[in-house]
């Protein structure tokens, strides 16, 4: 049965104002973009005592939104929590301290770069407004109030760096820079640096610091990591922040400038003789032209190159003979290794040491070194690390001073010897080399280690 044309005209058009009604939902649902917003507690008091410090801020989207969150004082000053964030339809919370991002008050001289600070006591009116992905706006408003808050900044008035070059490399010369802050109230403080890639390389605090955490200068002292057996940083400028966070959020920094240059972690070998020897030990008569005295070397012993020195038996020595020692020393680290004199081919007496020529231990300086076991100290008797042309020399702008330095990748031979001027009971007994670095360890020790017999010459016993 055919339908009366009326009643299909009034069916087409119900349906189509059906139409235009769902899909005026589907594209604006009903209801608020807000449903509902507000602070729980109304009232803060930020003082970092664990009593309403902080105030939940909760809030509910029904649609998608960019958001901010305001706080306006009774005299006019805005305050901005959140600007322009993009939220999803959700159900929010979030917790409010009082601290927003950072602000100076007209006539204030803060030591510092303020980045978070709290608020100042006083009524404030919240604003939250949303805008939706089609532009419709919504806005909810409010009353909090901040009370007691522990307000000083952590102000940070002293950041000294000294020097501000420096060459973390171990030799002794600028290896470390001193690093001191000075904060005027308890805080969390973080010293750091920011290379080209903003990646932060924390600057540990000093192990005897006793004031972490407390108000008052706190020593920082950098050595690029290199004492922890680490790569320093990459040469190049940095910029040093340090950061002071005290209990309740607020947040000071200052900022300097930094370069690192010629750093490393210095390392150096003991390397064996092409004929598999590591260190060719042999023996010549005393000779006077070789004494040493105060200020004064003595003629340099020719280095040993007798096939006949490796043999690896018993040495037998008179007494008062020299015991020569010929080894190659090999640079395989990133940096130079500084070293100092007496130079190759320097014969000490037994008794003398190298300051007994005028020539002290230096903290850094790679020497080679020669011990026995009845020797009455480590490593008594100390060579340079090779003869001036192997070595190239550096000068400290600040001081004029010239320091020498073995090549990275370099090798050189170094030799040396000691008049065995005294019997000891011990007979025979081991004579061995070692790399040093001063003050810092005995990076190669024990080797190559040979037996030596003093004899005394027309002794029948």
């Amino acid at each position: 049965m055919r339908l009366p044309s009326w009643i299909i005209i009034i069916t087409a058009v119900a349906a189509a104002a059906l139409a235009l009604v769902l899909g005026a939902l589907l594209l604006r649902p009903p209801g608020s973009l807000i449903v509902e917003a507000g602070f729980r507690p109304e009232t803060i008091t930020p003082n970092a005592d664990g009593r309403d410090d902080i105030a939940e801020f909760s809030y509910v989207l029904s649609r998608n939104a960019d958001i901010t969150i305001t706080l306006e004082g009774e005299d006019g000053q805005t305050f901005t929590f959140r600007q322009d964030a993009r939220r999803i339809a959700d159900e929010y919370h979030v917790n409010f301290s009082g601290v927003v991002d950072g602000y100076t008050l007209p006539g204030e001289d803060i030591h510092g770069e303020v980045l978070r600070r709290l608020m100042p006591d006083g009524r404030y009116t919240w604003r939250l407004s949303a805008v939706a992905e089609d532009g419709e706006h919504d806005e909810r408003t409010g009353t909090l109030v901040v009370t007691d808050g522990d307000a000083p900044l952590p102000e940070i008035t002293t950041f000294d760096i000294e020097p501000r070059i420096f060459t973390p490399n171990q030799d002794g010369i600028s290896d470390r820079t001193q690093i001191n802050v000075f904060t005027t109230k308890p805080s969390e403080l973080l010293v750091y640096l920011l290379g080209e890639d903003d990646q932060p390389i924390l600057i540990p605090s000093r192990v005897e610091d006793a004031r972490i955490g407390e108000a008052g200068m706190h020593p920082y002292d950098y050595e690029g990591g290199v004492d922890r057996n680490a790569d320093p940083p990459a040469d190049g400028e940095y910029t040093v922040v340090a950061l002071a966070r005290d209990a309740v959020g607020q947040e000071v920094q200052q900022t300097g400038s930094l370069t690192i240059e010629r750093g490393g972690k210095p390392f150096g070998q003991i390397t064996p003789q092409p004929s598999g020897a590591t260190v060719i030990f042999s023996t010549a008569p005393w000779e006077d032209r070789f004494a040493g005295e105060r200020g004064i070397l003595g003629e340099r012993v020719a280095e040993p190159d007798d096939p006949q020195d490796l043999n690896l038996t018993t040495m037998t020595i008179p007494v008062g003979n020299l015991l020569i020692f010929k080894l190659t020393v090999e640079n395989v680290g990133r940096v130079p290794l500084r070293t100092t004199g007496p130079g190759p081919g320097t014969v000490y007496d037994w008794t003398q040491r190298a300051a007994t020529f005028g020539l002290y231990d230096e903290s850094g300086a790679w020497r080679i070194g020669i011990d026995c076991t009845t020797a009455a100290s480590d490593y008594p008797w100390r060579w340079a690390l090779g003869t001036d042309d192997a070595l190239i020399t550096e000068t400290d702008p600040a001081t004029g001073e010239v320091f020498r330095y073995l090549p990275v990748g370099a090798t050189s031979v170094v030799w040396g010897a000691i008049r065995m001027s005294v019997l000891e009971a011990r007979n025979p007994q081991n004579c061995w080399a070692g790399l040093i670095h001063e003050d810092v360890g005995v990076p190669y020790q024990n080797i190559g280690a040979r037996s030596i017999e003093l004899v005394v010459v027309g002794d029948d016993t």
